[in-house]
């Protein structure tokens, strides 16, 4: 069986035929990524896999040393193969500028295509080669790198071997999503992320719209009178105007929007004024304000879109919480209608205050997706992440049968626990019996509601989870059926994620 080493042996030869679509297929009988070959005058390298991992080949150079890994003589050429490390993939950013994170710049629609194993990101790149849309690689909240056992070291040098790997040179971002303090978000622009998910639930009062009329009104008065001026000189029953919409704002609007979002601005602010605005390089600010009980009102969005705008925040993105149920791992829930209704006015505030709509668990929300695409005129970010987790259970599920009913039914025992970090409406009672299920009925359970929901919220306790000898449960098992099945696992993301492009119109 050809491997890498015999490659090397020929490789003056594929250098003098160049890059083309014939020689990548060349180079995939020795194990060779083609589309990550790359050479100066000295300097050489390109991934490679065997059987049981992927590495690194490099050779010649002044960076040769630098690199850690095991040196061969293979026919005279001296090489070293190459762990994909941090420590590596730092080497490679600084060599080849392409794998290196940039913000969105001008193009209009972007997605979020966050990654919690460090696998997704070469099938994700398959995917949007030629489309207009701009890729979020490197997506992860401090929550899900907590589950994971992973860092932002991690996450990122996992999106910058998926460049590498499949030779994408069009740029892509890297996103520290749902920060809630002044230290995470230092953190992720210390690791060179390039987009702040700023979390302001923490700041957001739930409890105000839960009350009666006249409680409503007790709260707002107990406020300092200079600062009710301050809100009711600015907002209080006066045309605001956005486009060719205007709306008026009655006291008790008035009032819920102070209460609840006032220091969730106040935050926002500060963050923006400590930690974003004067860094060492540009940076998309988005603000999320979606992870709350109660939906963002109209009328609510607009105040914190002046506030922050007279503040001299700058923002690429928001993400409001929106009518209707967006649950994760599962199709939107609720009025389509008044969806379609309430979300073109949230685009228009968007739109008139120069910041995209943020759509946040945006994942296989297809019956909204048309909406969102028009309304948006496909100026919008789209956030998704636990999909590409389910695809790679759809590979579990399909070719190792065996490891995927023992996965399923530990998922089913640790769902209460992975309720307490997650908002979904399945309970352990409700989920599908997978002994009614064949091997080959498999997939079948990621067509389900009730199980998706519970395979998308326990992903931490299925990787990381170990037996009372200290051995991981499940993990090994399931990276080595991913990493013999990748181009499996590709396909299906291809067809997956690229069903939401296809329905937001990109």
């Amino acid at each position: 069986m050809k491997d890498w080493k015999d490659f090397v042996e020929i490789w003056d030869i594929v250098l003098k035929n160049g890059k083309s679509s014939e020689n990548n297929r060349f180079m995939e009988v020795y194990g060779v990524y083609g589309t990550s070959f790359n050479h100066s005058e000295e300097f050489r390298c390109f991934m490679a896999r065997d059987k049981r991992e992927k590495f690194l080949i490099v050779s010649g150079g002044s960076v040769f040393d630098l690199f850690e890994g095991d040196k061969f003589n293979i026919s005279g050429n001296i090489v070293k193969k190459c762990p994909l490390s941090n420590h590596n993939s730092s080497l490679i950013r600084n060599i080849f500028p392409y794998t290196e994170p940039v913000t969105v710049g001008e193009n209009p629609a972007s997605i979020g295509l966050g990654d919690r194993l460090g696998l997704a990101s070469a099938g994700h790149l398959r995917l949007i080669k030629g489309k207009a849309v701009f890729p979020v690689l490197a997506q992860q909240s401090i929550r899900e790198l907590n589950l994971t056992g992973r860092t932002y070291d991690d996450v990122l040098a996992a999106a910058v071997w998926a460049v590498f790997q499949e030779g994408y040179k069009k740029g892509y971002g890297a996103d520290g999503d749902h920060l809630k303090t002044e230290e995470e978000v230092r953190m992720a622009l210390k690791c060179g992320f390039t987009m702040i998910t700023l979390d302001c639930s923490e700041y957001i009062d739930n409890s105000i719209e839960g009350l009666s009329p006249e409680e409503l009104m007790d709260q707002y008065e107990l406020i300092d009178e200079s600062v009710m001026a301050y809100w009711e000189r600015k907002y209080l029953n006066r045309t605001l105007k956005f486009g060719d919409y205007e709306l008026s704002i009655n006291i008790r609007e008035l009032a819920s929007a102070v209460l609840i979002y006032s220091d969730a601005i106040d935050f926002a602010e500060s963050i923006y004024k400590t930690a974003i605005r004067d860094y060492d390089r540009a940076v998309d600010f988005e603000i999320s304000i979606d992870e709350t009980l109660t939906p963002t009102s109209v009328k609510a969005h607009y105040i914190i879109a002046a506030e922050l705008q007279g503040g001299g925040v700058k923002i690429k993105n928001m993400a409001p919480r929106f009518c209707g149920e967006f649950q994760k791992g599962i199709d939107y829930k609720g009025d389509t209608g008044q969806f379609a209704n309430e979300f073109e006015l949230h685009s228009k505030i968007a739109e008139y205050f120069g910041y995209r709509i943020s759509v946040h668990s945006g994942s296989d929300k297809f019956s909204v997706f048309p909406i969102i695409g028009d309304k948006t005129h496909g100026s919008v970010h789209l956030k998704t992440a636990g999909t590409n987790w389910l695809e790679a259970l759809r590979v579990v599920a399909l070719e190792n049968p065996g490891l995927f009913r023992r996965m399923y039914k530990y998922a089913i025992k640790r769902l209460p626990d992975a309720k307490k970090f997650y908002h979904i409406f399945t309970e352990r009672e409700m989920v599908q019996n997978i002994e009614k299920y064949s091997d080959g009925n498999l997939p079948e359970l990621l067509e389900k509601e009730e199980s998706r929901q519970a395979l998308h919220i326990t992903y931490g306790y299925l990787l990381c989870d170990k037996d009372s000898g200290g051995r991981y449960i499940f993990r090994e098992e399931f990276f080595a059926t991913l990493h013999t099945y990748e181009e499996t696992y590709y396909d299906f993301l291809k067809k997956h994620i690229g069903r939401h492009l296809d329905l937001l119109g990109i």
